[in-house]
C-alpha cells in the first residue's frame, strides 16, 4: 500500500512517519504531485502557523491537488485547519474542503491556558475512523485555534467551548489532536485510517 505524508514546513512530519512505522506501515514523505495523485492514502500533518504553511502549499500547487483527491485523506492538527475554508490565524484563506471558519480560543478564565496543551477527551464519536474507540478516550492536543461544531463533526471536545476535534466529508478526514503522540488509542485511529 502506498501511503504518502505530504512534505511541507509544518512540524510533525517525522513523528507521524515514526508512528506509522510502529504500527507496521511504511510511508513516503514527499511533495511530489505525481506521487500524491497515485497514493492509496494521503496524510497532511502539521504543527505551525497557518499562513506560512498555506504559502508553501500554494507555491507547490499542493492546495489544488489536495482539493481534487478521491482517495482517503487525513489532516492532523494544523493539517485539519488547513483543510477548512479560512483561519483567523493571520487571516488565512485555506484549502476549503470543509466550509468552516477556524477561530481562536478566547477566555478571561485563567484556568484555561491558550494554547491548549495536553490530554483531553474526544466524545460523540462517529464513523469508521473511530471504530472500536470508546467515547471519552484521551488524545493529546496542542492548539490555539479550533473548528466550530457543524455538519462535518465526527468527534467533539470541550475546552473553553465545545468544538470539532474531528471532521469528515466524503473521503476527507481530519483530527485536531495528535494521534501520533496519543499512545495506543492514537495508533488505533491511524490503523483505522489505513484500513479505510
Amino acid at each position: 500500500m502506498k501511503i504518502i505524508i505530504i512534505k511541507y514546513p509544518a512540524g510533525n512530519v517525522q513523528s507521524v512517519l515514526f508512528s506509522l512505522e510502529r504500527i507496521g506501515v511504511d510511508a513516503l514523505v514527499t511533495d511530489s504531485i505525481e506521487s500524491i495523485k497515485n497514493a492509496e492514502k494521503v496524510i497532511l500533518p502539521g504543527v505551525g502557523e497557518a499562513n506560512f504553511a498555506m504559502k508553501y502549499l500554494k507555491e507547490k500547487k499542493l492546495d489544488i491537488i489536495l482539493s481534487k483527491l478521491e482517495q482517503p485523506v487525513l489532516g492532523i492538527c494544523l493539517g485539519m485547519q488547513l483543510l477548512c475554508k479560512y483561519s483567523e490565524e493571520s487571516n488565512t484563506n485555506c484549502i476549503g474542503i470543509f466550509d468552516l471558519l477556524i477561530k481562536k480560543f478566547q477566555s478571561e478564565n485563567k484556568n484555561y491556558k491558550i494554547p491548549q496543551i495536553g490530554w483531553n477527551t474526544i466524545d460523540t464519536l462517529k464513523g469508521p475512523l473511530f471504530e472500536n474507540i470508546p467515547d471519552g478516550s484521551y488524545q493529546y492536543f496542542v492548539h490555539s485555534y479550533y473548528a466550530p461544531l457543524g455538519k462535518y463533526t465526527i468527534a467533539k471536545t470541550d475546552y473553553i467551548v465545545s468544538y470539532s476535534s474531528a471532521l469528515q466529508k466524503k473521503n476527507f478526514y481530519a483530527v485536531q489532536f495528535h494521534p501520533e503522540k496519543s499512545s495506543y488509542v492514537g495508533h488505533k485511529i491511524l490503523e483505522n485510517f489505513i484500513r479505510l
